[in-house]
């Protein structure tokens, strides 16, 4: 079946959930999932760059994921018989395992960091900061829908992924990090 592009159906402000009910586009969890796409993007981008083969397997991967979360966030519980892919506690533990391999290499870090110091560095900032916001999003949706803790965990590790990603690259393309000098 040939999806188009544009159905008109959206033209006065609405869109459908999968399950059918209509919901203005200005809805918390259209503006949740919509942050999400915009993480899939920034996280795409950083796979653009000249970075290690087994990083961009490791951000298609979380991308995959992310497209998870959007589904389960798109989809009506009570309204769709529809079997959605899942999030599981497996997927936080593969995060947390990628993390734990950046930090193994680096050296300690003694103060805040910048963010910056090349172009890649700050694209895993940039999607470090999007993911942070995607998280608060979940979180104020979470207070209308039930979403789920995993959903939640996995949004606060990942941005956690970013902020030790960027410090791998920053260490591996010798570029400096600033610290933070709370001078006062």
């Amino acid at each position: 079946m040939k999806y188009k592009v544009y159905t008109k159906t959206g033209d006065k402000g609405e869109t459908s959930l999968f399950g059918g009910t209509r919901v203005p586009k200005t809805h918390p969890r259209i503006e949740t999932y919509g942050t999400l796409d915009e993480l899939n993007v920034f996280a795409g981008a950083i796979r653009d760059y000249d970075i290690p083969q087994p990083i961009k397997e490791q951000i298609i991967w979380i991308q995959d994921r992310l497209m998870v979360i959007s589904s389960i966030l798109a989809t009506e519980k009570t309204n769709t018989k529809a079997k959605l892919p899942k999030l599981s506690k497996d997927d936080i533990s593969q995060l947390e395992k990628y993390i734990d391999e950046f930090e193994s290499g680096l050296p300690e870090q003694t103060a805040f960091i910048i963010p910056g110091g090349n172009i890649v560095v700050s694209s895993a900032h940039k999607a470090r900061v999007v993911c942070r916001r995607a998280e608060r999003q979940v979180l104020l949706l979470n207070q209308i829908i039930e979403i789920g803790e995993t959903v939640i965990c996995f949004l606060n590790r990942l941005s956690d992924y970013f902020f030790v990603l960027s410090r791998k690259i920053s260490n591996d393309s010798n570029t400096e990090e600033t610290y933070w000098r709370n001078e006062k």
